[in-house]
């Protein structure tokens, strides 16, 4: 079964996986070996580690090399946060989609985010860019899965109800998953994912950590990402742990740190396939 196939295959409305997004290899093996059934790439977390912020502060061909790494790095199914898909245009869009594919990916995500004034792309371009996407993707010789984003109300530029018209017009033009991050609140994304009847993602992270798996799945949750929010844990870590180091000459946080054989332990416990 290809990839593509393997990865399809988990998005089970009412039975949601844990989509569990890697910023670099070393994050990408240990969550494989810590049971993870698919990884995905974090824009954020990438753009941490490159020393940047996020939303347009990477380019395609970084991201590219980075989710090939990560490809490289595990056997489970890669999804790819690519943003806006690095460009505005419907075919930039489908060729980030090709070269996806052709990195051995198992899906992306685009999302309508205008990355030149992170605001959002009008809605009959949004729609065109999925749909440029959807043909792409369906032209592969092998299953992809495409995950639509309306990404407006994570973004605070448009409201619940635009979100749910463009995931209903996303659905209509073939997407595969949909996703509208960070809603106000868990009655709303009862209603984003009564919206379709395709999967719907849920971005577990802020209140929405909250949550449980079970409740998520009562919910007909299909899969959870957990977007930057590893990275920003890791990363959390450092900053507290530094300025007690720094400020205070105390370094007790250091005896919280993961053993350097039990990390290696995880790093070679399932080498790629």
């Amino acid at each position: 079964m290809h990839i593509g196939e393997v990865f399809r295959a988990l998005h089970r409305r009412g039975a949601p996986f844990v989509l569990a997004n890697a910023h670099d290899i070393g994050s990408a093996k240990v969550l494989t070996a810590l049971g993870a059934e698919a990884i995905g790439t974090t824009s954020n977390g990438h753009a941490y580690t490159l020393g940047r912020p996020d939303m347009g502060n990477v380019t395609r061909d970084e991201a590219m090399a980075q989710a090939q790494d990560i490809v490289a790095a595990t056997h489970l199914p890669v999804s790819g946060d690519f943003e806006n898909g690095y460009g505005v245009d419907p075919e930039t869009v489908a060729e980030t989609i090709r070269l996806s594919a052709e990195i051995g990916l198992a899906g992306v995500s685009i999302e309508d985010t205008d990355m030149s004034d992170r605001g959002f792309y009008d809605f009959d371009l949004a729609v065109e860019r999925i749909k440029a996407a959807v043909s792409a993707a369906r032209a592969l010789p092998h299953d992809f899965v495409l995950v639509a984003r309306a990404d407006g109300m994570m973004n605070g530029v448009y409201n619940i109800d635009e979100a749910l018209r463009r995931l209903r017009a996303f659905d209509a033009a073939g997407a595969d998953c949909l996703y509208a991050p960070m809603p106000p609140s868990l009655e709303d994304v009862q209603r984003l994912i009564d919206c379709t009847d395709k999967p719907v993602n849920v971005l577990a992270v802020g209140r929405f950590a909250k949550t449980t798996r079970v409740e998520y799945a009562a919910m007909g949750v299909a899969r959870i990402s957990l977007g930057s929010g590893l990275a920003r844990v890791s990363t959390g870590a450092l900053i507290n742990a530094a300025r007690a180091i720094l400020s205070e000459g105390d370094f007790t946080d250091i005896l919280t740190a993961a053993s350097t054989p039990d990390i290696e332990a995880l790093l070679l416990k399932d080498q790629p396939l």
